[in-house]
């Protein structure tokens, strides 16, 4: 579940890598198509928590009734998550224009330069434990990305010909879709569900398969997108 969780969310540092790569190659999309992050981000880490607990609830002999409840109130007012919510509300009630250009735009970019710094680390870590105890979590981290991002490409499509949006809206929610929670994910599913491996989820997400959605699945949709659009 800690590991499903990871990879039903999202990640920041996909999500701008993308970002970049887009305005490099000079294809447009729509302001509000990274403002999906907490609402990918947020059901995919809450359901994750909920429907591990309810196994171990099951397995103690508890109420389904009595964990779905207490356990997705918890899960709402974790700390990654009540963050997630704190920022929607932010850019909703705040003058987010001030906000992105005074404190957004010069410092973010090297902050996460150093985060991904110390997740690299941790997920070397990690790594070298994930081949002690699953071997398949190696195959499903380098597949998931793919697949996910190409289930996002068919979905955003269908948006493009019913609504409208624009062929970098679709590709941008392609490389969302592909990427996988290495910031806000892992201390919310460790806090979660304490009694998962983080061998497991951290070296299968972190350590795996946000290379893999940076490094492949980018420079593949955006690809697809020149094929599909023909720009």
């Amino acid at each position: 579940m800690g590991t499903a969780g990871l990879f039903g969310a999202v990640s920041a540092s996909t999500m701008v890598a993308g970002m970049a790569a887009l305005e490099h190659e000079g294809i447009a999309f729509e302001a509000w198509v990274p403002a999906l992050y907490p609402f990918m981000d947020i059901p995919a880490l809450v359901l994750a928590i909920v429907l591990g607990n309810l196994l171990i609830s099951k397995t103690n002999g508890s109420t389904a009734k009595f964990s779905i409840r207490l356990i997705t109130k918890n899960s709402l007012i974790g700390v990654s998550v009540l963050t997630l919510i704190g920022g929607v509300l932010l850019g909703i009630f705040s003058q987010a224009e001030g906000i992105f250009y005074e404190f957004y735009n010069p410092l973010f970019k090297g902050f996460l330069s150093i985060l991904m710094l110390t997740l690299g680390i941790e997920a070397y870590k990690h790594m070298k434990e994930l081949k002690d105890v699953a071997h398949w979590y190696i195959i499903y981290a380098v597949l998931a990305p793919i697949v996910h991002g190409f289930i996002g490409f068919g979905l955003a499509y269908i948006a493009y010909l019913l609504v409208g949006l624009s062929p970098g809206g679709v590709i941008m929610i392609a490389i969302i879709a592909a990427s996988n929670s290495d910031i806000s994910g892992p201390p919310t599913i460790r806090s979660g569900l304490p009694t998962a491996n983080p061998s497991a989820y951290l070296g299968a997400s972190t350590g795996i398969g946000t290379p893999v959605a940076i490094l492949i699945c980018i420079p593949l949709f955006i690809a697809l997108g020149h094929v599909v659009f023909g720009f």
